[in-house]
């Protein structure tokens, strides 16, 4: 455990969740028993099919395999104080992790081999903080929810394809919007911008043959310059265009908006007062919970 951190014992979702994610997410809460119908009844398909093609098809994380991957699991959902998921490690050439959590049952996450390969422990625990943002914030129930809708609406017939399409709008705006608190998650977790922001520049060019070349203060004041682009109306034509039909912002987007919640007071504080809760709460008895 790295002692210089601050462990942010009470943290919640709302404590760093982003203002599109927190409005994006209520809207979806407003939805009468369907959170409850994927939970109870559909989750636990798909969380069986997901455990069975885990458990023949990767490698699962533990203190005896790949155990430093394992400590870095464990540091990250002791900061975020949430109770760590099951870690998957599976052959890809597609560099991606996701997580899966329905059923109220111990979660799971999965880290393809592409995506290790071109970073550093530390951005591998980055990646690690994303995706249990995605926990902490019950991403998981909805995006399922809404997944489900859609199929749904595409079984109808005439207009059931225009539903359809409408919803899979809906989807990605809420997604791109989940995807700014799970980067807050890994700076939370890292608590360094520039860590995260690495992990953003080479998910946008990186390769393991390029990626120790990589400037991230080229990368930064790229997003800097992309961000500029908002003064035309035609430069936001274009980004509205571009991002409409993706599942994330694209990275240079998230790596400006990070570079802003980093230095910004809410973010600080939150550091802070986690920091002092911890120490007054917890310091007597060594610093650790019991998971």
């Amino acid at each position: 455990m790295d002692l210089s951190k601050n462990l942010l014992i009470g943290l919640k979702a709302d404590d760093f969740r982003h203002p599109l994610d927190l409005q994006a997410t209520t809207a979806l809460k407003q939805l009468p028993g369907l959170d409850m119908v994927v939970r109870n009844l559909l989750g636990s398909v798909a969380e069986q099919f997901f455990y069975l093609n885990n458990i023949s098809s990767s490698v699962r994380v533990s203190d005896r395999q790949l155990p430093n991957l394992h400590t870095l699991l464990i540091e990250a959902s002791r900061i975020l104080d949430l109770e760590p998921p099951q870690l998957y490690i599976q052959q890809n050439s597609i560099p991606n992790a996701y997580t899966f959590a329905v059923q109220g049952k111990q979660p799971f996450m999965v880290i393809h081999t592409s995506l290790i390969e071109i970073l550093t422990l530390e951005e591998i625990q980055g990646v690690m903080a994303h995706e249990l943002g995605h926990l902490k914030c019950e991403h998981g129930v909805y995006l399922t929810l809404v997944n489900i809708m859609v199929l749904a609406a595409r079984l109808l017939p005439n207009w059931g394809i225009a539903i359809a399409q409408f919803l899979q709008s809906q989807i990605l705006e809420w997604l791109r919007c989940a995807e700014f608190s799970c980067d807050r998650a890994a700076l939370l977790v890292t608590q360094n911008p520039k860590v995260v922001m690495s992990v953003l520049m080479k998910l946008a060019g990186g390769s393991p043959t390029i990626a120790p070349q990589l400037n991230l203060d080229a990368f930064i004041e790229q997003a800097r310059n992309y961000e500029g682009i908002n003064d035309t109306f035609l430069g936001e034509m274009i980004k509205t265009a571009q991002t409409k039909q993706l599942t994330h912002p694209v990275p240079v987007l998230r790596a400006k908006e990070l570079d802003r919640w980093a230095s910004s007071h809410e973010y600080q504080q939150l550091l802070e007062t986690r920091k002092t809760q911890y120490n007054r709460k917890y310091g007597a008895k060594g610093g650790w919970r019991n998971w």
